[in-house]
């Protein structure tokens, strides 16, 4: 019998890629036993409608940042919905910002188009976010059944955004 590889997606505009979302890449793959570690990149990111790096920039910095990390890869899908780019998938990894994102009925047809989706979720590896208080995220997937872990990644990380390094701050850029 064949061992059971343990994969994780952990999708994200990365534009650009931060150490923050380094961190949490780290947290998952630790916390959850990941033998694989997807970051994909969509085509057409959801409530994206301007990024400032091209799909092919945000590719090539993902590469680089996985070249040195064994069982981490790069993916590029042409699903938009978080529930979607998961199917298929052990864990999904996110920030508590994108977690709001995936319960939030306004990206959805109806409530029972999201609650079908959200059911369908493997397990979601949750990172907090400055801003984004988890305590009512977590009730709220767990009342729509979600099996969540949060993870620990240091306190100064909570801050970080990939905006703040659009706006200047270089310290938090992981490529480049």
């Amino acid at each position: 019998m064949a061992p059971t590889v343990r994969r994780g997606v952990f999708p994200g505009s990365f534009d650009p890629l931060t150490v923050a979302h380094v961190a949490l890449a780290d947290a998952a793959v630790e916390v959850l036993g990941l033998d694989r570690l997807e970051l994909s990149v969509s085509r057409d990111a959801l409530g994206k409608p301007h990024l400032d790096l091209t799909l092919d920039e945000r590719v090539a910095d993902l590469r680089t940042a996985v070249a040195d990390r064994p069982g981490w890869g790069v993916v590029v899908t042409t699903a938009r919905l978080l529930a979607e780019v998961a199917d298929g998938f052990d864990a999904l990894v996110l920030g508590a910002d994108k977690l709001a994102q995936v319960l939030d009925p306004v990206w959805y047809a109806d409530d029972a188009e999201r609650d079908d989706a959200v059911r369908r979720l493997p397990t979601v590896a949750v990172g907090p976010r400055a801003g984004q208080p988890l305590d009512g995220l977590v009730d709220q997937a767990g009342a729509l059944g979600v099996t969540l872990v949060v993870l620990d990644v240091a306190e100064h990380l909570h801050e970080v955004s990939a905006t703040a390094v659009r706006a200047g701050r270089d310290e938090w850029r992981a490529v480049g």
